[in-house]
């Protein structure tokens, strides 16, 4: 299973350079719920035609979105080996909440 981050969704919908390869894309997906709101944030933003918005949808609906669940958010709390931003913070808590529930999770981001 993958996790992806906000970055790894955009750059595939918004047809990027820097992108993961296309194999990537037939793997199972996980990400934290931030990953919704985010996309359709910056969708909304670009003012895209409706055909965007759509593959924006079909994207997230092909991804298990963990929910930003009390521990998930303390984590989030606590220092990073690097600074890291605020969202960025919330997907890594989101990772490393998986991952020591016992899920074998890759990480991918650009």
């Amino acid at each position: 299973m993958i996790f992806i981050d906000t970055s790894v969704a955009l750059s595939q919908l918004f047809v990027e350079d820097r992108k993961p390869p296309l194999s990537m894309w037939a793997q199972p997906f996980i990400a934290s719920r931030l990953l919704r709101v985010r996309n359709m944030d910056a969708i909304e933003r670009a003012r895209p035609e409706q055909f965007l918005s759509r593959m924006g949808s079909q994207l997230i609906e092909g991804v298990a979105l963990a929910e930003l669940a009390p521990p998930i958010l303390e984590r989030a709390l606590e220092p990073f080996p690097i600074p890291v931003r605020t969202l960025d913070a919330l997907h890594l808590a989101t990772l490393h909440h998986l991952r020591t529930s016992g899920l074998r999770i890759e990480l991918a981001s650009v």
